[in-house]
């Protein structure tokens, strides 16, 4: 293994009540050829600060300290924070590393080496959930989650748990940005990544589960409550907001039609025609500003997003019309032939929109 790309990298780990396996752990990477390591006490507490000055010791490493927990999100932060601020061009990336035994020297490696590619991207330590030692509930877990981030951001990532992460220290701040506290921050980066086209690479690491992960401090229940939160956070919000929307346009639609023109009969097909024009008008740009500003909260002006949305959404409602034209030539009745097509289509949109329309600006490389 080549030892500078070691030398160049800095480890991160943040840890929360460590045994002894932590100090033990910091000396290997540092007798592997690390040249920096920074570990975050995460509120630990004083019963373990001999831990901790015991990592101490060992040469080139820093320990910063919370004086409570407030979450590993945080202290990923933290540690970013201080990264920028004192090593600066000194390092070529950063790989973050958990505290709880999962991570080997020899994986640590690897992602130093991907590193000397300075590529612009997030390389995932990736597990092997298929192993028969790995608990049924995180195999189940893992791969649930997997599929369900390639339904709604488009790329399927073998595991979107890992702690085990590399990036270039140009991505530092886009790091930092992102928002987040406790585990969802995780979830949050591979969100943000995907919207600003920042490539995903999974690197196949060791899968250790040491009894039955006992050490981990994730907790199934709450924790993986935040995360599915933030998964599927904007995909109801994009529900909420077509919700809304089509409430609008039937409200305006009525509105015009029976209160204003009085054509209560509809014989009048020109009436028709104009209130439907004005009412989905009216409810497709609400539906452009709620999607823009509340579901994919995307910054920077407007105008090319505009552009891409009535590109979208002409081109949904043409597919919406072929499609079930096409269904029913197969014998599928309309209505049921259009229900199938436009259930299909709301995905596809919610699709293009989270990585298309409404994508951040790639960052220069």
């Amino acid at each position: 293994m080549d030892t500078h790309a070691a030398r160049n990298a800095v480890i991160l780990i943040p840890s929360l009540e460590p045994d002894e396996r932590l100090p033990a752990y910091i000396r290997r990477l540092k007798e592997s050829g690390f040249g920096s390591i920074v570990v975050v006490d995460d509120g630990s507490g004083e019963a373990y600060q001999p831990i901790f000055r015991e990592v101490e010791q060992v040469a080139d490493t820093v320990v910063l300290h919370h004086e409570v927990n407030r979450g590993k999100g945080v202290a990923l932060k933290t540690g970013y924070r201080h990264i920028l601020e004192t090593m600066g061009d000194r390092i070529s990336g950063v790989i973050t590393a958990d505290a709880d035994g999962q991570h080997t020297v020899e994986d640590c490696l690897k992602l130093a080496q991907k590193l000397q590619e300075h590529r612009k991207a997030l390389y995932l330590g990736s597990r092997d959930f298929s192993q028969v030692h790995v608990p049924p509930k995180s195999r189940f877990g893992n791969r649930l989650t997997s599929a369900v981030f390639r339904l709604l951001y488009g790329q399927y990532l073998p595991d979107t748990q890992t702690g085990l992460r590399a990036f270039r220290r140009e991505e530092l701040p886009f790091m930092i940005a992102v928002e987040g506290e406790r585990f969802e921050y995780e979830m949050k980066v591979l969100i943000a990544c995907a919207r600003a086209k920042i490539p995903m690479i999974p690197v196949t690491i060791e899968t250790i589960y040491e009894n039955e992960n006992a050490g981990t401090h994730f907790h199934p229940v709450r924790d993986s409550v935040r995360i599915y939160k933030v998964i599927l956070g904007s995909f109801f919000k994009f529900m909420a907001s077509s919700l809304t929307c089509v409430a609008i346009d039937h409200g305006i639609f009525n509105l015009l039609n029976l209160a204003v023109f009085r054509n209560g009969d509809g014989q009048n097909g020109g009436v028709i025609l104009l209130c439907t024009v004005i009412a989905r008008v009216i409810s497709a740009g609400t539906n452009f500003v709620l999607n823009r500003k509340l579901v994919f909260r995307q910054k920077g002006k407007a105008g090319r997003a505009f552009a891409r949305y009535v590109l979208l959404s002409t081109g949904i409602m043409l597919l919406s019309a072929g499609g079930t034209w096409l269904l029913g030539r197969v014998g599928i009745p309309p209505t049921v032939a259009k229900l199938i097509v436009d259930t299909i289509l709301y995905f596809v949109s919610y699709r293009f929109q989270a990585g298309w329309v409404f994508t951040e600006e790639k960052a220069d490389e």
